[in-house]
Formats: C-alpha cells, sequence, structure tokens
C-alpha cells in the first residue's frame, strides 16, 4: 500500500493537465435518485488533486478531500483555495481519520482498485451517517475505434505494471461484494477527451503505469505515441472516448 500512495508523485502536473473531468449529468443523477442534495457533506477518498471533489465543489457542497500523497494533496489546496468548502486531510481509506458518522456521503474517483477493501469497509461503515451513500466512479478509456485499439496496444507494450494495477480488475461482482448486503446500482454517463499531441502525450504520462523520462523504453513509447498519433490525427486531434462509470450504495 506505501506504493500505491507515493506512486503519482511525480505525475501531478500531467495528472491536473490532462486527466479527464467527470460529466456534470453526475450531480443531477444523484440529486434526483439519492436526494443528495447540495447541503450534504462529501469525503472524497483517495481526492488526489481535487478533480472529483471540483465536480461536487461547483455544485455548492462541502467537501473533504482524504489522500495520503503529500504532492497531489498539496497540488489540490493549491488548485481549489478559492473554495472555501473544501478542506484536505493527511488520511487513506482504510484510516481516513475523519470524526464517525461525520459525512453523508463517500466519493471515490478513480481511486477505488487501490483501496485494500477488507480495511476501508468498516473504516467507511464509521465515518457515514446512517444511510449514507457510497458513490464509485470510474472513467473507463474505451477501446471501439481502431485509433483506441491501438493505443491500448501501446500501452500493453510499454507498461510497466499495467496489467496488474489496472482499475479493470475490479468487476462489478467484486463491488457488489463490497457494498453486500447493501444493494448497489449502476449508472453510465459518456465522456470523451480531445487532445493534440502534447495533449495526448500527456495523457499518457499521467498513468503512473508508464515509463518516465528517466525509465527504461520512455523514448521508444513516445516514438511509437508519434507514429500512431500521425496515423489517426484528423486536424490534429485525436479523441479518448469514456464510459463514466457510477456505482451507488446506500449503506
Amino acid at each position: 500500500m506505501s506504493n500505491n500512495t507515493t506512486r503519482f508523485s511525480n505525475r501531478v502536473d500531467n495528472y491536473v493537465k490532462y486527466r479527464p473531468d467527470y460529466p456534470k449529468e453526475i450531480i443531477s443523477f444523484l440529486q434526483e435518485k439519492y436526494l443528495l442534495a447540495s447541503d450534504k457533506t462529501i469525503a472524497d477518498i483517495g481526492s488526489g488533486t481535487g478533480i472529483s471533489s471540483k465536480l461536487f465543489l461547483d455544485n455548492y457542497y462541502t467537501v473533504t478531500g482524504v489522500e495520503p500523497n503529500k504532492e497531489m494533496r498539496d497540488k489540490s489546496e493549491e488548485l481549489l483555495k478559492s473554495y472555501p468548502l473544501f478542506s484536505t486531510k493527511n488520511g487513506t481509506a482504510e484510516n481516513t481519520t475523519l470524526p464517525n458518522n461525520s459525512v453523508d456521503a463517500i466519493l471515490v474517483g478513480q481511486a477505488f482498485h487501490w483501496f485494500d477493501r477488507e480495511k476501508c469497509k468498516p473504516e467507511f461503515e464509521r465515518i457515514l451517517k446512517p444511510k449514507g451513500l457510497l458513490v464509485l466512479i470510474w472513467n473507463e478509456r474505451l477501446t471501439d475505434s481502431e485509433f483506441e485499439k491501438e493505443y491500448d496496444k501501446l500501452i500493453i507494450k510499454h507498461a510497466i505494471d499495467y496489467v496488474s494495477v489496472d482499475h479493470r480488475n475490479i468487476h462489478d461482482t467484486d463491488i457488489h461484494t463490497f457494498c453486500s448486503p447493501n444493494s448497489i446500482e449502476k449508472k453510465i454517463f459518456p465522456n470523451q477527451q480531445i487532445f493534440d499531441f502534447e495533449g495526448l502525450k500527456g495523457r499518457l504520462l499521467s498513468s503512473s503505469y508508464m515509463p518516465t523520462e528517466e525509465q527504461d523504453g520512455f523514448w521508444e513509447m513516445i516514438i511509437d505515441l508519434e507514429i500512431l498519433y500521425d496515423k489517426y490525427q484528423s486536424n490534429h486531434r485525436i479523441i479518448i472516448s469514456y464510459e463514466t462509470k457510477v456505482y451507488v450504495s446506500i449503506f
């Protein structure tokens, strides 16, 4: 777990610039279906640089970001300093440091696959108010277009540990087991990013499993990316499509 909490330390800038946001429709879905009004309190566990927190802060929720990685936590404080309802904690999913029954909802954006699920479930139950919500969100990159298929092959070819840490190793059955005996709802929203080459390069390098400039294989990877981009770009643009998967359970 210690490696998991530090593996993004040298990727903060690319993470901020090039990771996808989450669809705004998630908020209306939670408000209409689960009555998660904007006066509720949110614990964003594994909040990183604040991408998921900002979605809720823009809709006037009170958000506490719980993030063990100092570089990412500091960046979130810098980027979200204009939001008076945002604060951070140096904590983990297994030990949030938040008080008992203190939040109306737990939000986890693109981070649940890093958690020790046996240890964090009782922690989630401890900090949630009765009938509190657990909201798990992932932007899952699609491999439908020819470009997306070849881009995925490029990642597998050059990645350090992609297969072992890919969030797609978490399946619906794993999430149902974690939330049991509580029921769970899954909702999918479309999402996409449009990049020039520098954006595509930054998106690739924002992933913790890709080699950095100081590591072996970096320049071979960049050459392959340039070839791929030149093959598929249209008007100097490339599209990466996602399904944003949202899982909601009432604890």
